[in-house]
């Protein structure tokens, strides 16, 4: 049994090393056609099968289409799992599908009349950033963030147990990890758990929390679902659009100012 494992994770490391040096080099990829009466989008290319694209025209600055969200965008700063400024993070701003991004509004402005705002740790998640957490994955001696995030877990079983990942449906577009900010209480509703945590705590149903905690998770999640969001299974503080806009493409430009 350890063999086997050791031979699976040898070539799971593999693996993630050919497709993050086919992302960054464009190795093994083609041409998709511009933008024509079957809906292809400019600038799409596809690598392995899976379509990339630099086209950002079907995006929003979320600060601007949700302005009652507060932004903490983890992968900006060095607070974070990896613990360095993530890759395609050039500003400290969050990107969203239109589609998702009105979707969102329609969340806070329920959440408004409740006493909460929405707090963003993450939206759009560009194909580099994802390579990033690729590449960290396979050094397993970076370890420096370890006790804050993933205390309970061996590195080396992130990439094989799914908490990483060759691509992430935040590269889409239309995902958004968050949280409550309580407006009476001026602080972020506690959820028995922080962002980014790698282990059981995060899983929206996990119940050796205290009431209140269980509560806020699905207060969170019953507000989200109501307006078209899916949850996911392992992370409290995920999201995204069940009828998102591109299901197929992975988005590659940065989040700069001058991407949109």
């Amino acid at each position: 049994m350890i063999n086997k494992f050791r031979d699976d994770w040898c070539k799971a490391k593999f693996r993630m090393l050919t497709v993050a040096m086919l992302i960054s080099t464009g190795f093994g990829c083609c041409q998709v056609a511009d933008v024509d009466n079957s809906g292809e989008m400019a600038g799409a290319t596809v690598t392995q099968n899976v379509k990339l694209s630099s086209d950002s025209s079907g995006f929003v600055l979320l600060s601007e289409a949700v302005p009652d969200a507060i932004l903490e965008i983890r992968y900006y700063s060095t607070y974070n799992f990896v613990g360095d400024r993530i890759d395609g993070y050039e500003e400290p701003l969050a990107f969203l599908t239109k589609e998702a991004a009105s979707a969102l509004k329609n969340v806070s402005d329920e959440l408004i009349t409740k006493g909460y705002r929405l707090k963003i740790f993450d939206a759009y998640r560009p194909q580099k950033a994802v390579t990033h957490f690729m590449n960290w994955a396979l050094d397993e001696n970076d370890v420096r963030m370890k006790k804050y995030f993933y205390p309970e877990l061996d590195k080396k079983v992130l990439f094989p147990q799914g908490y990483i990942a060759e691509h992430s449906g935040h590269s889409r577009g239309s995902t958004v990890d968050l949280t409550l900010f309580d407006m009476t209480t001026e602080k972020e509703v506690d959820m028995g758990g922080t962002f980014d945590y790698f282990g059981e705590l995060s899983h929206p149903d996990y119940r050796n929390i205290t009431e209140e905690q269980y509560k806020n998770r699905m207060l969170l999640r019953e507000v989200m679902l109501k307006h078209g969001f899916k949850p996911l299974v392992e992370e409290w503080w995920h999201f995204t659009l069940a009828d998102e806009p591109y299901p197929d493409t992975y988005f590659t430009f940065p989040i700069n100012s001058n991407s949109l």
